[in-house]
């Protein structure tokens, strides 16, 4: 589940919109009333959802959206006027007077983006390093040598290995270049 911060100027309006998500089964993170403590409080985390008012104790809305990193999704409760005649670019509005309905589909379908992006980030290999690479050729050259085996064959034996211990590809590879090579 997403982070969730609310931000509003007066604590009585952020504490309400805490209640209206906390009724409808979601954990919000902290309830802020300035810009500055909101982006003090999501340095400690690494996504989240900001729900905040148009205009904050040091800050309005797009101040804070330049300064909060993009894995980050902002809901913007104004009325419709202010929604209109502002910037709404990375920003998703709810138009005042609130609808508790939609707003809570608007934080599930926020969340809902926000775990997408999550696992398609966790989906993305990552880049070995040169020597990590190194290791894993030599550790394929020792198998091909000492076992007869295929580049092919010595590559899913790492991979297969690596698995089958829950270790990744680098360390299986030091784990064998340790034993063959004593």
């Amino acid at each position: 589940m997403a982070n969730i911060v609310i931000a509003f100027p007066k604590m009585e309006d952020a504490v309400n919109m805490k209640n209206i998500l906390v009724r409808n089964g979601y954990c919000v993170t902290a309830v802020c009333t300035s810009g500055t403590r909101v982006l003090n409080v999501i340095d400690d985390y690494s996504d989240g959802i900001i729900v905040c008012g148009y205009k904050l104790a040091d800050m309005i809305f797009s101040e804070l959206r330049c300064n909060v990193p993009e894995e980050f999704e902002m809901i913007l409760l104004a009325s419709e006027g202010k929604i209109h005649e502002s910037d709404c670019t990375g920003v998703v509005p709810v138009s005042m007077p609130l609808k508790t309905a939609d707003f809570i589909n608007t934080v599930a379908m926020v969340s809902a983006n926000i775990a997408r992006r999550k696992k398609k980030r966790r989906n993305i290999p990552k880049e070995r390093s040169e020597e990590d690479k190194k290791l894993i050729e030599e550790a394929k050259k020792i198998l091909m040598e000492k076992h007869n085996m295929t580049e092919t064959d010595a590559h899913k034996y790492l991979q297969k290995t690596s698995m089958d211990s829950g270790t990744g590809m680098v360390e299986t590879a030091q784990m064998i270049l340790y034993i063959m090579m004593n």
